[in-house]
């Protein structure tokens, strides 16, 4: 039981430090782009191009049959997508590899889904 909680927490911590160096690095690269007019608004567009293919594959991955999007994280740039979290069925992980790769716009995917462990533990001991 204590091993299960202990993969629980590492799991959350995992997926928070890959968002918060994530954000870090995109705010990194933006900051030389704001000396320049031009080049903000080029990254400004992109940036919105990257959140509209996020969004896109996400929506694609919702409407997806048997999928459960509800762990899984999507990252785009540039048409580069990135897939992240946990799904509940080994199954998914390649489901969502190619819907992902199906959606326009997106040129490569990474897919580093998991799979879920489930809550119970399952390992009849106690």
């Amino acid at each position: 039981m204590k091993t299960l909680n202990l993969v629980k927490a590492l799991g959350i911590a995992l997926c928070v430090a890959s968002a918060s160096s994530a954000y870090a690095q995109a705010s990194d690269a933006e900051a030389p782009a704001a000396t320049a007019a031009a080049p903000a608004t080029n990254a400004k567009s992109t940036r919105a191009a990257d959140r509209k293919l996020g969004r896109d594959v996400r929506r694609a991955l919702a409407r997806a049959q048997g999928f459960n999007v509800s762990n899984v994280f999507v990252r785009a740039r540039s048409g580069a997508v990135t897939l992240t979290g946990s799904v509940p069925e080994g199954g998914m992980i390649q489901q969502a590899g190619d819907v992902a790769q199906g959606v326009p716009g997106v040129t490569s995917v990474t897919n580093r889904l998991v799979l879920m462990v489930p809550a119970g533990g399952g390992n009849g001991g106690g």
